[in-house]
Parts: structure tokens; C-alpha cells; sequence
């Protein structure tokens, strides 16, 4: 009986000390010289990732609407279209068995500026509470933030046309 109330004190302790959600968000935006739907055009199917972000890209399931599923980088990560507009589109990465958890969303979007300008606009959210203390959740946020940031200067050069 004793190992029983151990093991069940040990259980409530383990579940009181577990982390609490740490959700960050990470804004990004570029003006481009270009209107916004010509920019779309150029930048916004939801496979148009592998140019932008230099990773292999594959519709898995869908019709390129809400609930489209693609596959990134050999199918070792897949995203799930949960919003899309005329020029925006949001996606989740979904639960994996026996991993952390991070909630990770993206939303990418072109906004009109002017008849002849637009911005690019990238938001990524997750959940950091898995990281060890706040330095490595900064590292991590920059690493994504540079990596990300680096994409919006692609997706600028394309949709502007100096990509070559």
C-alpha cells in the first residue's frame, strides 16, 4: 500500500512541476514593389514554400483548400491549411506520437499597401515551454526568425523579379 500512495504522491508531484505553456510569436514583414495580388500570384500556393524556403514540398492529401495537408523535407514534417483568404493562408503542424507539443502555426500573407506596393507579412507561434530556460528559447526564436526573415527576401525578389 505504501508503494501505492508513493507511486501516486510521485505522479501529482510530477504533474504540478510539468511546464506550463510558453507561447511566442514571431512577426516578419517586407514591402515589396509589386501589387499585392501579383505578388500572391508568385509567392502564395501552398507548395510555393519549397522555392522560397529551399525545401522539397509535396501535397499529400487535399485540393489546395482548408484542410490541404503538404509534406516538407522528405515528409519528416507535415502542415495542415487551416485558413486561407484571396491572398493569406495560416497552417499547424500537427501532434506526433511521444514528441513535444509546440503548437507550431504559421500565417503568411500579402497586404495591399498601394495599387502598386504590397507587404509581405510572415507570423510563426509556438510554444516554448520545452526549452530549458529563456536563453535557449530566444536561440531558438532567432534561429527561426533568421531563417524566416531570409524567406521573405526570396519571396520579395520573386514576386519583384530580381530572383534570377
Amino acid at each position: 500500500m505504501n508503494k501505492y500512495l508513493l507511486l501516486c504522491a510521485l505522479a501529482v508531484a510530477t504533474q504540478a512541476h510539468a511546464a506550463q505553456p510558453d507561447y511566442r510569436a514571431i512577426h516578419m514583414e517586407i514591402d515589396v514593389n509589386k501589387p499585392a495580388a501579383e505578388v500572391w500570384a508568385k509567392v502564395g500556393d501552398y507548395c510555393s514554400i519549397s522555392q522560397w524556403l529551399n525545401v522539397d514540398c509535396k501535397i499529400t492529401s487535399g485540393d489546395g483548400d482548408v484542410g490541404t495537408v503538404r509534406a516538407l523535407a522528405g515528409g519528416r514534417v507535415s502542415e495542415i491549411l487551416v485558413g486561407k483568404t484571396e491572398l493569406s493562408y495560416g497552417y499547424t503542424q500537427p501532434v506526433k506520437d511521444g514528441q513535444f507539443y509546440d503548437l507550431y502555426h504559421g500565417f503568411l500573407e500579402a497586404r495591399p499597401v498601394t495599387r502598386k506596393t504590397s507587404r509581405l507579412l510572415y507570423t510563426l507561434m509556438m510554444d516554448e515551454s520545452d526549452k530549458p530556460d529563456e536563453a535557449a528559447k530566444q536561440a531558438d526564436l532567432a534561429r527561426r526568425r533568421t531563417l524566416f526573415e531570409a524567406a521573405l527576401k526570396k519571396m520579395k525578389a520573386m514576386a519583384e523579379g530580381t530572383d534570377k
